[in-house]
């Protein structure tokens, strides 16, 4: 995760709050929030050898993989859920959200913009496009689902889940005029922080 996107979710949130990341990878966001925010973190991880340098880091993780594990944790009463870089790999992508919702109060997602104008060029030359966010060839990639900036949005809007706030980010992991203008077509990443109505 690059700093950029590292600094605006620790902006949103809040001090002392219960927080669970939904592919929380080595544990480095939640170890952060944790000494720096004072958080009671806990990480949903499926790869085992991440899953080792989580507990290496004195993180609580838990085993699962997150198609089929959110529902296991809606009575924890949650403040924040975290979904970074995990989306567009969920077979369901549509019902996690709407899970993720019912067990916190928000939750923050990342996801690589499909729309962004090097991916639409690659697709234009016949190719799957290869990003600093979409790094996989499409032979070794993990994404299922790709959308665009434009596709997530209609995607809230259908949902009822409410935007509370919104940044997006160039391919170089930094916030930008044209990439906040022109979102679908020149940001590389988006970051929302959604909730329910």
């Amino acid at each position: 995760m690059n700093t950029s996107l590292i600094h605006i979710i620790k902006k949103w949130i809040p001090e002392k709050s219960k927080v669970i990341d939904f592919g929380c990878g080595d544990g480095s966001l939640l170890k952060d929030l944790i000494d720096e925010k004072k958080i009671r973190g806990y990480g949903v991880e499926i790869d085992h050898n991440k899953i080792q340098e989580c507990i290496l880091k004195g993180i609580s993780v838990i085993e699962k993989d997150i198609d089929e594990g959110i529902q296991d944790f809606e009575s924890c009463n949650f403040d924040v859920a975290v979904m970074a870089s995990s989306i567009q790999c969920l077979k369901e992508p549509h019902l996690a959200l709407r899970k993720m919702l019912k067990l916190s109060k928000q939750c923050i997602v990342t996801l690589p913009n499909l729309g962004f104008w090097k991916c639409r060029l690659d697709l234009a030359q016949g190719r799957m496009p290869v990003t600093p966010n979409l790094p996989s060839s499409w032979y070794e990639t993990k994404n299922l689902h790709l959308c665009t900036i434009k596709d997530f949005e209609t995607l809230c809007f259908e949902e009822g889940f409410v935007i509370n706030e919104k940044f997006f980010l160039n391919d170089k992991g930094a916030k930008s005029a044209m990439a906040s203008t022109f979102p679908n077509t020149f940001a590389s990443e988006g970051i929302y922080l959604i909730a329910k109505k």
